[in-house]
């Protein structure tokens, strides 16, 4: 089953981490979505337009959400290259500091250099609101 992975294309080292994994073994099983293109509708995707800009977003082929660091667990679970890491994402402790160092990455990811905003109208790419 696929999984769909929504991504913030305007944030360089985002691009640059999906880039990566879009040329790994495995990727074949996952839809890569750019969540600032012009064409992007989060409410057509089922999700919280403010939230998938806040956070990375997975949806696993049963319609599963994961988010954050269990999103990345999803990603990494698909790539043979990476399932250790996600076998060893999954300790307790391991997992914890993963999510705090992801919460910490997202708090200041809006105040990083960006690329061009092709967004135009669009009222999330800015993540100013909620």
């Amino acid at each position: 089953m696929n999984a769909k992975v929504y991504y913030d294309g305007l944030c360089h080292l985002c691009s640059r981490e999906i880039g990566h994994y879009r040329r790994q073994k495995g990727a074949e099983s996952m839809q890569f979505i750019d969540i600032t293109a012009a064409d992007f509708d989060a409410a057509r995707e089922g999700l919280d337009p403010y939230r998938v800009h806040r956070e990375m977003h997975v949806r696993t082929g049963d319609g599963r959400l994961a988010t954050g660091v269990d999103g990345f667990i999803e990603i990494w679970e698909r790539l043979p290259r990476y399932r250790w890491a996600a076998r060893a994402a999954r300790n307790r402790l391991l997992k914890a500091f993963l999510d705090l160092s992801y919460r910490a990455f997202a708090r200041i990811r809006p105040i990083l250099p960006r690329k061009k905003n092709p967004c135009g109208d669009s009222p999330y790419c800015n993540l100013e609101s909620r």
